[in-house]
């Protein structure tokens, strides 16, 4: 049979813009088992996560992990969740918020922003509809991972591709791949640890702390262990700290196969036999705070390193949506963003409206003539 292509909402004689979507993640909705294992179901299910085959996956992850998991993920969301809801969540509107009011003045040209989740709700396939509805015909994928991994990344890259797959008319597409080294990015970390410093001083150890990956995924081709340490190389050069003084670990290692090595959380019980008694910890993987810095780090390896001698323990939120995040994702979009009419200084509003007038006489004589 044929296979059908639908369009969302369109209109030939509608406005035009660009668009701008954030994608992180995922959050249930709520933190609760049946919230968390509807997440987890979606989560878990996505071969770039597992790479198993799906019929020895399968039925682990039904018969085992969703049956035990959600209730003990669950009450970890507890632990974090706030009256507006999941601090992913609210974080990421924010930031997405922020980055439209940034990106209004300093372009004049209609340029939309949104966030999805790639797992969870808001989904990318409902947003990117939403768009299309709304006149974009460019859309710029932004994956809120600096760090580039198949994990992550590659996975949002194949949501908007199976999404699109069903349109008839699809727009115009570019994706970011990341931004672990990016400049303002560096900067904005930099300046987040240096405002830590002045309220707080320093430590004796600041630990850079990642989201691991499986160890073969990096065998296999998977680029994120190296652009880990690329982001930890240049913000060690910025703020001038020697080898010793800037630690790389890797946290929330699930199974028993190996993953990215040194562990966070045997790292942390280590230290106080090594003399350190005071860290701060950095997640410069995560742009918006969420389970695994605030509880993860914030509060299970707090109370970890505290157990095993250690007296000081300081946890350096993520950079959210503060001006730092803001101006550096601004950066970035613009210069993705570069060549296309509604990301240009330059944008005529009343030319556009002319050329959009223009497109809507000429469709209302198709369509009547067509009648």
């Amino acid at each position: 049979m044929p296979r059908y292509f639908g369009q969302p909402k369109h209109r030939h004689d509608g406005a035009v813009a660009a668009a701008v979507l954030l994608v992180n993640l995922g959050t249930p909705d709520a933190p609760d088992t049946r919230s968390v294992r509807r997440y987890l179901a979606e989560f878990l299910a996505d071969p770039r996560i597992v790479e198993l085959p799906r019929w020895l996956w399968r039925p682990v992850l039904h018969g085992v992990i969703l049956r035990v998991r959600p209730a003990r993920s669950a009450a970890l969301y507890a632990k974090i969740w706030t009256p507006a809801g999941s601090p992913l969540q609210t974080g990421t509107a924010a930031l997405a918020e922020r980055l439209q009011a940034a990106l209004g003045a300093q372009r004049p040209g209609p340029i939309l922003v949104r966030h999805a989740m790639r797992y969870g709700r808001p989904g990318i396939g409902k947003v990117l509809r939403e768009l299309a509805a709304a006149g974009a015909r460019r859309v710029l994928v932004v994956p809120l991972f600096p760090q580039y991994s198949g994990t992550t990344t590659a996975s949002v890259f194949d949501a908007v591709g199976k999404e699109l797959s069903r349109w008839r008319w699809v727009p115009e597409l570019r994706l970011v791949a990341d931004y672990h080294a990016e400049p303002r990015y560096v900067e904005a970390l930099a300046r987040s640890v240096e405002a830590h410093w002045q309220r707080h001083g320093r430590a004796q150890r600041l630990l850079l702390s990642y989201h691991g990956i499986p160890q073969k995924y990096f065998r296999n081709g998977d680029p994120y262990f190296c652009q880990c340490q690329a982001t930890a190389r240049r913000l060690r050069e910025r703020l001038d700290l020697g080898e010793d003084e800037l630690v790389v670990t890797f946290q929330s290692r699930v199974g028993r196969a190996a993953w990215l090595k040194p562990y966070t959380d045997a790292t942390l019980q280590a230290l106080p036999e090594q003399g350190v008694k005071h860290v701060q910890v950095l997640c410069p993987g995560f742009p918006v705070d969420c389970l695994e810095t605030l509880e993860e780090i914030a509060i299970a390896n707090h109370a970890r390193f505290l157990h095993a001698g250690g007296e000081r323990f300081e946890y350096i939120p993520a950079l959210n949506a503060g001006d730092e995040a803001v101006g550096a994702l601004a950066d970035l979009v613009l210069r993705h963003g570069q060549g296309w009419p509604e990301f240009d200084p330059g944008w005529d509003a009343a030319r556009a409206a002319a050329r959009q007038n223009a497109a809507r006489t000429r469709y209302e004589r198709l369509r009547d003539g067509s009648r």
